[in-house]
């Protein structure tokens, strides 16, 4: 019997003893030891240290004020990480596009000119919409989506563009607007206008010259740079980076200068003889052109000096509203994907 207890004791002193060098290994494991992974054959080092903490001396509301902190910083983070980059880091992680090589951007004219077919199809232009894109140039939207870009060319003001910009005001319509250095000089509370309604105000050049003879980048790049400066001058903002042509005369050494200056070339695809204020086309020859030849990712290009204009706006674009139509900025312009 005696034997047995001596037993029995020895087995709760060994049962003690193997319990503490247990607790001890486990110790000794979790304050940082070297985890082999037999299946992936990778080493890995984890630390970690073990504090014993009584519950019951933890006062609940410590708790909840700790756990509500990192929650806090979890939220703060997510923020940090959907916010959008600033414009400077942006520009850093761009990737510019770059075309095949052996590939050379070709103009059938450098006046941009186009061609239609059926009503309601897209046009065609000088320049394959694909082949313009490397160089961020574009006369046309997204086949298939009845989608208008509206634009508009001012080179003077002569009355027209205030009934204008109540058309697009009545039916939220946006629009850009290609300025030149006389417009901005005659006209500074108009371009407030348009900026303060959400338009866009894009860059037709100071002069209003030949771009496609001016081959000096810095000769061209003044004829923007000047455009920008007295933007910013009157609306305390940006000009945007869109680039018109005047004329649309233009050729690839243009196109690629303006890619590199930070400018992306619109032409259109949709346009008629409305420019010359001393010959202006009826409402019912307006309606025709503008109405049998939309097409979807249409870009629209109308001049800001035309009386007819003015005066059909409103209802041009409760027509192609009534089509199906519906209008966006340029910086929604679904772009043709370049491969």
């Amino acid at each position: 019997m005696k034997k047995y207890e001596r037993i029995r004791k020895w087995g709760r002193y060994a049962g003690s003893i193997f319990a503490i060098a247990a607790a001890a290994m486990i110790l000794t494991g979790c304050s940082g030891s070297k985890l082999q992974d037999t299946e992936e054959g990778q080493a890995r080092t984890e630390e970690s240290s073990i504090e014993v903490v009584d519950f019951n001396d933890v006062d609940k509301t410590s708790m909840e004020d700790s756990t509500s902190g990192q929650q806090s910083q979890i939220e703060e983070i997510k923020e940090q990480d959907t916010a959008s980059p600033n414009t400077e880091t942006a520009e850093e992680n761009t990737v510019k596009k770059q075309p095949p090589e052996g590939f050379e951007l070709k103009f059938a004219s450098e006046d941009w000119g186009l061609s239609f077919g059926e009503p309601g199809t897209q046009s065609v232009g000088n320049a394959s919409a694909q082949d313009l894109a490397w160089y961020d140039a574009y006369y046309i939207g997204k086949d298939g989506e009845k989608v208008i870009y509206l634009t508009f060319d001012c080179g003077y003001e002569n009355g027209n563009t205030e009934p204008i910009l109540d058309a697009l005001k009545k039916h939220h319509v946006p629009a850009a607007f290609f300025v030149v250095g006389h417009f901005l000089e005659t006209a500074p509370d108009l371009v407030k206008r348009m900026v303060d309604e959400g338009h866009t105000v894009g860059n037709h050049t100071y002069h209003h010259p030949d771009m496609s003879s001016i081959s000096d980048k810095a000769a061209f790049q003044k004829e923007l740079d000047d455009v920008a400066s007295l933007f910013y001058e009157i609306t305390g903002t940006q000009l945007s980076n869109y680039y018109r042509p005047p004329q649309g005369k233009c050729n690839a050494v243009n196109v690629k200068m303006a890619q590199e200056i930070g400018y992306s070339t619109i032409f259109w695809s949709l346009a008629y003889v409305d420019w010359d204020a001393e010959k202006q086309p009826s409402h019912a020859e307006a309606f025709d052109k503008l109405t049998t030849r939309i097409h979807p990712g249409a870009i629209v290009l109308l001049h800001n000096t035309s009386q007819t204009n003015g005066e059909i706006l409103d209802e041009l674009l409760t027509k192609w509203e009534e089509m199906g139509y519906t209008f966006r900025p340029l910086s929604d312009l679904d772009l043709c994907e370049t491969k």
